[in-house]
């Protein structure tokens, strides 16, 4: 599983770098670091110890079943 989360802030850092590098309208600009970020966050969160408890029980509080 750590192989995919490191693919995914791999993809986050690779948004937000394109997003300062291009030139382009602001508003994609501002998507590309904003979906970069909550990418970078959610790999950095999945990879700490006890990520999988918290996700478990979150999923259980709003009744899916996986």
């Amino acid at each position: 599983m750590g192989f995919w989360y490191f693919l995914v802030l791999c993809i986050g850092v690779f948004l937000v770098i394109t997003a300062m590098i291009k030139r382009s309208k602001k508003s994609t600009k501002s998507m590309m670091v904003l979906l970069g970020a909550c990418m970078i966050a959610l790999s950095l969160f999945m990879f700490q110890d006890g990520s999988a408890e918290i996700v478990d029980k979150l999923l259980k509080t709003l009744n899916i079943n996986l």
